[in-house]
């Protein structure tokens, strides 16, 4: 049998992460220009076994649609011969897919030079990215050339991709509460490589870490800390919690507890997630045992009454009870030859909810590490490596196991308490901790009581609980967050913005975008925002340069949408930047595009030509939200055909006012700008109205004797202003006092 022809790698020319919207789509992707070498000779048809290989190699290919649009459909272009580089596509995609990060979005098109092609995949994080991309094409490479590779090797491609997920992804408490808002159509910024995160934008913007929020006090966590102030706030305040006494030693934790009454509880005053707790305890020897335990773990160690019930975790956001979970113990039962350890492992650590990862709703349990355990087991005359007899029932862990959703049965009573719990303590997202015999009455008939309250709660087990619904606490915490009617969402003239939104004006072309954007920005700030301003210019900030750099790239735009100060941006958007960052906002209030210039500086990108720019500046359009507006000149016909990609309104401007597209538009009812016996005219279908307060262009052409400002360019800037809402009289005295922005007052933004 004749050995496969060997073929050369595919080369990895350039690799771009495109970080907002762009040529591709409004979400970042990974961009790869790639070489196919000689295998440009070589579609899938014309490679012997390969598609077998493949297929083997990763069976879910055959479910892929392409663009046949059913299952399959991949499968079939392959057998009718395909690129490779179209195969690494697809091959990247469902890599992704098995690593759990699910990804239904690629492209790979042509070039202008033979053999080579951009192929692009969405890409949430881009390290996850680079990371698939480079297993995809060693897999690749593989089955092209019938190399030795398997379904080991497979798994550890995957394995890689999850660790870096893992490594770099949101973990899951954040990543729900982004998902939440994303599905509100509010936009994130990540700020850190970890979990703090902001959502929104600019004045508008919120900002949690993990289950924390900025309007978490740190007062009420410094007192959530603090278990003895806890329950001594709380009890002032009616809620029943176990009385208890801090002790210094185990002697003295002894004498505690026969004046509290045994059985007792020990834990520290200040620790978390249950280390160095231990329960029901009722004689000398546990109690003191248990005070050498919880020592360590915190500054103080606490005596208590113990409470019978179950363990309960509530979860309260906003003053109300989105989630609970209930706990239950742990047991294993003796088979007379195996150890406890070896029971643990073979009896529960094998539940599939167990594990030490965060996509875990219970933890792995740890018999030799964990003193609580190890103590439980000594009361039971046993240790981790004693083999209990055949039948016998052995305790392993009282707590620790809370993740049985139990949020229907939770009573009104209840839910009051632990609410009021939350408020005293001051926290805004607390989570609850009930021991109660049954949860669905209320706690003075029972007994039950109050024994912690913590702030930054994990949210894992309301998400993924071992038994019962999972509940939508991301979804809580947006809206506790972006109420569907904060007070920060006002009407800004004819149009509402969006929650968690600020206004943004975006402004693409190569015709004067960076005076339309001083332009706007000043009459923005004359309305009475604090506005920031990326141009070519530099980055202002309320009329004031602080840095006089060319700001019209992703990396200044982001810095205006972290300012807290900034109630509406502007942003400069070159063809250029578009093409290797994207845009810097997801979606904008207004979009303005002047022309379609501007294709001679692009060869870098494979751009040679004008007719290529609709489909580079078309992402300005793409981004404009429902209720905003594009801004564009109606005098190119292929420009002013951009209005069918705008998902909002459309305002046509031009210095011709008999241009097509122009009239068109008015004759649906559309808004127009134009000039007119030297004066603006503002025009809805057939009612027409000259701008108010600026008067003749004359006057103006007079004090614009540098000429910086085109007649075009002052009509797509008062388009702007006008999709703003700012009133008009407003916008034509702003546009008669504009003046040059001062750029020698640099300061930090």
């Amino acid at each position: 049998m004749l050995k496969p022809r060997k073929h050369a790698d595919i080369a990895l020319l350039r690799i771009n992460y495109l970080r907002g919207p762009n040529i591709w789509t409004y979400r970042p992707v990974l961009e790869v220009w790639l070489d196919l070498g000689g295998l440009e000779d070589f579609p899938t048809n014309l490679l012997p076994g390969f598609n077998d290989r493949l297929v083997t190699l990763l069976p879910a290919l055959l479910e892929h649609t392409c663009g046949v649009g059913e299952p399959g459909g991949f499968l079939e272009r392959l057998h009718e011969g395909t690129w490779t580089g179209h195969v690494l596509e697809h091959v990247v995609i469902e890599l992704l897919n098995l690593a759990d990060m699910p990804t239904g979005f690629g492209q790979t098109r042509s070039t202008s030079r033979p053999g080579v092609y951009r192929m692009v995949f969405r890409a949430r994080d881009e390290q996850v990215a680079r990371t698939a991309l480079a297993q995809g094409h060693r897999l690749l490479m593989a089955a092209i050339n019938a190399e030795p590779y398997g379904a080991a090797d497979v798994a550890r491609a995957i394995e890689e991709i999850r660790t870096k997920v893992d490594d770099c992804y949101l973990g899951p408490s954040t990543a729900c509460i982004v998902a939440a808002a994303t599905e509100r159509r509010i936009p994130h910024i990540r700020l850190n490589d970890g979990n703090l995160v902001q959502l929104g934008y600019g004045a508008s913007q919120r900002r949690i870490w993990t289950a924390e929020t900025d309007m978490t006090s740190a007062i009420a966590e410094g007192i959530a800390h603090d278990k003895d102030l806890t329950k001594s706030l709380l009890a002032t305040c009616g809620v029943p919690v176990p009385e208890g006494e801090i002790v210094s030693s185990a002697e003295a934790a002894w004498e505690a507890a026969q004046e509290i009454g045994l059985p007792v509880v020990v834990k520290p005053t200040d620790g978390n997630h249950g280390r160095g707790v231990s329960l029901d305890l009722n004689n000398q020897k546990d109690v003191e045992d248990a005070f050498l335990l919880a020592e360590p773990e915190g500054s103080d160690v606490m005596v208590e009454r113990f409470v019978r019930g179950h363990e309960h975790r509530l979860l309260v956001v906003g003053g109300r009870v989105v989630a609970a979970a209930r706990g239950e113990t742990a047991w294993v039962t003796g088979d007379g030859t195996s150890t406890v350890v070896e029971l643990v492992d073979a009896q529960l650590n094998t539940d599939p909810r167990r594990g030490n990862d965060e996509g875990c709703p219970l933890g792995r349990i740890e018999t030799c590490e964990d003193g609580a355990i190890v103590l439980d087991l000594q009361r039971q005359g046993l240790s981790p490596q004693a083999v209990p007899a055949a039948g016998r029932e052995v305790l392993i862990q009282r707590n620790g196991n809370v993740s049985i959703d139990c949020t229907d049965e939770v009573h009104p009573e209840v839910d009051h308490i632990v609410s009021l719990a939350a408020r005293v303590v001051g926290l805004d997202i607390a989570g609850i901790d009930v021991v109660a015999q049954d949860i669905s009455r209320p706690l003075h008939e029972q007994g039950g009581a109050v024994v912690e309250v913590n702030a930054g709660p994990g949210l894992l087990m309301h998400l993924k609980p071992a038994a019962g619904a999972p509940r939508p606490v991301g979804r809580a915490i947006c809206d506790h967050l972006f109420p569907d009617t904060p007070e920060h969402a006002k009407k800004d003239g004819s149009q509402q913005v969006p929650v968690g939104r600020i206004p943004l004006v975006g402004i693409a072309g190569s015709q004067g975008s960076q005076h339309i954007a001083r332009l706007v920005a000043w009459l923005l700030h004359l309305s009475g925002r604090h506005a920031g301003l990326a141009c070519d210019d530099g980055l202002f900030l309320d009329q004031r340069c602080i840095d006089s750099a060319s700001s019209a790239h992703w990396e200044a735009g982001q810095r205006l949408l972290m300012n807290r100060s900034v109630q509406a941006a502007v942003f400069e958007n070159g063809a250029e930047s578009i093409l290797r960052d994207g845009l810097a906002y997801d979606c904008c209030q207004v979009g303005v595009v002047t022309d379609l210039g501007g294709a001679s500086g692009l060869a870098e990108f494979d751009i040679t030509e004008e007719a290529q720019m609709y489909r580079v500046l078309r992402a300005q359009v793409d981004a404009v939200l429902p209720g905003g507006a594009a801004v564009l000149n109606a005098t190119p016909a292929d420009l002013a055909a951009m209005q069918t990609l705008c998902d909002g309104e459309v305002i046509f401007y031009s210095t011709d006012p008999t241009a097509a597209a122009l009239a068109a538009h008015r004759e649906n009812n559309g808004r127009a700008l134009y000039l007119r016996q030297d004066q603006i005219v503002l025009a809805t279908g057939a009612t027409e109205a000259f701008l108010p307060g600026l008067g003749k262009l004359m006057a103006w052409r007079g004090r614009n004797q540098r000429g910086e400002m085109s007649e075009a360019t002052l009509l797509a800037a008062t388009g702007a202003a006008w999709a703003l809402g700012i009133p008009l009289n407003l916008i034509g005295a702003g546009i008669e006092a504009f003046g040059p922005l001062e750029k020698t007052m640099a300061g930090a933004l």
